[in-house]
């Protein structure tokens, strides 16, 4: 089968789009294209609608399987070669979008001031844990961290994405800021994420345009999860943008 074109990883502000159905397996309904996130490096799949010859489905889940988005929709009547329009949660995108690049600028800030790589993380709209390798915490950390991510945030640091060989990706090891590697070993153009001045790393999912769009970051808890694991709770206020995409079609 076809793989699915991801319109999300070069536009993450397209909130609806044309396309054609692939295949239809019970209720799960596959692509030619699609914005919907499948899900995946901590967070959740996408959320909407898609609209099949004027009949609205509700989308409840979204996954990826051999390169292939599969959306769950309750409904199995439809059929290869219908036209579609998919509409996203846009409220719920957007939120996982300012949480997710906020968690790249916690990672970027603890990374750079103290060298400790990410050994696990998830999130949720406008909230979200991550675990990093602290064996004690620094003094003062709780007050530290949110000061410097604040920080960034208010600076509107652009945030950009690029695809870049295997042989480039492998060649930096800074592009990797977990633990272990998570990028698949038969991939041949990795995506990478770049902060301005800030960060950059392999990443496949969805992002705001300037750490400026998101709200401030409060720590809810701190937990050991071991002797050498340490996780954050946090939170982001939730903050509006005007940006949309240039792509989308009408509702």
């Amino acid at each position: 089968m076809t793989k699915t074109d991801l319109l999300y990883l070069t536009d993450s502000y397209i909130r609806n789009f044309e396309a054609t159905v692939l295949a239809v397996e019970g209720d799960r309904v596959a692509l030619d294209q699609t914005a919907f996130y499948p899900g995946g490096g901590g967070q959740p799949a996408d959320v909407g609608e898609l609209r099949v010859e004027g009949v609205t489905h509700r989308v409840i889940s979204a996954d990826k399987v051999d390169g292939v988005v599969w959306h769950t929709i309750a409904c199995s009547e439809l059929h290869a070669g219908q036209s579609a329009v998919g509409n996203l949660d846009w409220e719920r995108r957007y939120e996982c979008m300012q949480t997710h690049t906020g968690m790249h600028v916690l990672c970027a800030v603890i990374g750079n001031e103290w060298g400790v790589p990410v050994t696990g993380g998830n999130m949720e709209p406008l909230s979200a844990r991550m675990d990093f390798a602290f064996d004690p915490l620094p003094p003062n950390f709780r007050e530290r961290v949110a000061e410097m991510v604040n920080a960034e945030l208010i600076r509107g640091r652009r945030v950009v994405s690029r695809f870049i060989g295997r042989a480039e990706f492998e060649s930096d090891p800074h592009l990797i800021r977990t633990k272990m590697s998570l990028v698949p070993d038969g991939l041949t153009s990795v995506r990478v994420v770049e902060i301005a001045g800030l960060d950059r790393q392999a990443d496949g999912g969805t992002h705001v345009q300037s750490t400026a769009e998101i709200g401030p970051m409060t720590i809810l808890k701190l937990e050991s999860k071991g002797r050498s694991n340490k996780r954050l709770r946090v939170a982001f206020q939730k903050r509006l943008t005007p940006v949309t995409s240039s792509s989308e079609v009408a509702p």
